[in-house]
């Protein structure tokens, strides 16, 4: 069973930095694509960003150039740095992994709240 753990959230202000962790039990190299959704209450899942197998990076439009996924596979960990963070980028941020046959795997959420 692969378990994925999300670290890094918390409270920020608004035009604050933080950077999400999320580390894997399993080799990165068994799964396909890397990514981060986001959840706030009454809302579905969205879509973050996101990170493929030979390092090619796709974010949600109105996310360009304020976060930036990464992952370090000698860590099997996957990095979300967000940056010029705003009140509405408050939610419970998740990991996902993605293996090919249909198979994904979430992690147990992080919250980050941006508030003064």
């Amino acid at each position: 069973q692969v378990q994925l753990v999300e670290s890094g959230g918390g409270l920020v202000q608004p035009g604050g930095s933080l950077r999400l962790s999320c580390a894997s039990s399993a080799n990165f190299e068994s799964f396909d694509t890397m990514n981060w959704y986001r959840q706030t209450p009454g809302k579905q899942r969205e879509l973050v960003a996101g990170i493929t197998a030979i390092d090619t990076t796709y974010y949600q439009d109105s996310l360009k150039g304020r976060f930036t996924i990464s992952k370090d596979n000698t860590k099997n960990t996957v990095y979300l740095e967000m940056n010029s963070l705003k009140t509405e980028d408050t939610a419970a941020y998740y990991c996902n992994a993605v293996r090919s046959g249909g198979f994904s795997f979430w992690g147990q959420g992080t919250q980050v709240t941006v508030s003064s």
